[in-house]
């Protein structure tokens, strides 16, 4: 059985509507369950036999570079930086001469826990130029979205529908499994994309693009509530039941060895290593970053919150995100909010 010998992950994305947290760190490192999301996509890739992966950096490439120049993916990983934007093909099309006959793209800053072998048997068998992943999701205004034939072939794209123009829940979940003959498609030295212009002109001269229905999970964390759902969905598959360190659990819980003496936590949630959670408080669909102290009698529902920061005491907090280091005072009441990570004066 054939398999591609190397990768593409993209990883240049501003992620700006996650602003203020990627202010200070690039979209593909926010953390899912204490890794940063782009590991996720790149262990997929290692378990299905890929053997090099180029991470092609942009926005805050040098913070990019030295947050993940250390860490240990599972496979060789090289770093690319574009001076200009390329695109998403064009950037890819920049590594033409490194990439293997068949090839893997995929994003670098969604969540993308996934059997990569699916994928790879259906492109093998299909006998298609390109092979696309695909996922449900109930509102797909926001991507694009894909049509099939009987076979799974792909037969047309609609971007960003409107709901009018809605024809498919089926959108593309933005990895590929391509030959290389697609890059001939590809102008050299001009910004192109993917969804917009390469498999349009794949389809418009009859080459055959297979569409593949992701086996795993895929979450995509564009918005703030979506980096919130994708630990909490993260939570809920790995977690496990049952009370512990003296803690009332309930629903699947993701915990390292967080301190207490009496709180009450309900998942899916996750706690990272050395919290501190005092008496009386309660955690509801949480994700709490490793280090971090959250005082006695407070209440947090759908929290998201980044390493080192401090609750006080008595506090109520609903639907809110915390960068790095955030310090809320006791008696402190916030919903629907978004910190950056706290800077020293």
């Amino acid at each position: 059985m054939f398999r591609p010998l190397n990768g593409v992950i993209l990883a240049g994305g501003e992620g700006t509507r996650l602003r203020p947290l990627t202010d200070s760190l690039p979209k593909p490192m926010l953390p899912i369950l204490d890794v940063p999301c782009i590991k996720y996509v790149v262990s997929s890739l290692a378990q299905a036999g890929i053997q090099g992966v180029y991470l092609t950096c942009g926005y805050k490439s040098e913070d990019l570079i030295q947050n993940l120049r250390n860490v240990n993916f599972g496979v060789d990983v090289h770093f690319t930086v574009e001076e200009q934007p390329a695109g998403t093909a064009g950037a890819v099309k920049l590594l033409e001469d490194q990439l293997s006959d068949v090839f893997v793209v995929a994003s670098g800053d969604v969540l993308a826990d996934v059997d990569m072998n699916v994928l790879l048997n259906e492109h093998q068998q299909s006998g298609a130029v390109a092979t696309m992943a695909l996922t449900s999701v109930e509102n797909p205004s926001e991507f694009g979205i894909v049509g099939l034939d009987e076979t799974g072939a792909v037969t047309r794209f609609k971007e960003k529908p409107a709901a009018e123009e809605v024809f498919s829940n089926l959108i593309n979940a933005g990895i590929y499994i391509l030959n290389k003959e697609v890059l001939e498609y590809i102008p050299a030295g001009e910004k192109f994309d993917f969804s917009k212009q390469l498999f349009p002109a794949l389809l418009e001269d009859g080459k055959k693009i297979q569409g593949s229905v992701l086996q795993g999970m895929w979450v995509d964390i564009g918005h703030p509530d979506d980096l919130l759902r994708a630990n909490l969905q993260m939570a809920e598959r790995r977690g496990t039941m049952g009370d512990r360190n003296n803690a009332r659990c309930e629903g699947p819980i993701v915990s390292s060895n967080f301190a207490t003496s009496g709180c009450t936590v309900v998942g899916p949630a996750y706690i990272g290593a050395n919290v501190s959670i005092g008496d009386n408080a309660i955690l509801n669909s949480a994700a709490v970053g490793h280090d971090s102290i959250i005082g006695a009698d407070s209440e947090l529902n759908g929290v998201f919150m980044r390493n080192n920061c401090t609750i006080g005491r008595d506090c109520r907090l609903q639907n809110v995100l915390l960068g790095e280091g955030c310090k809320i005072t006791d008696g402190s009441i916030l919903s629907d909010a978004i910190f950056g990570d706290y800077q020293k004066s």
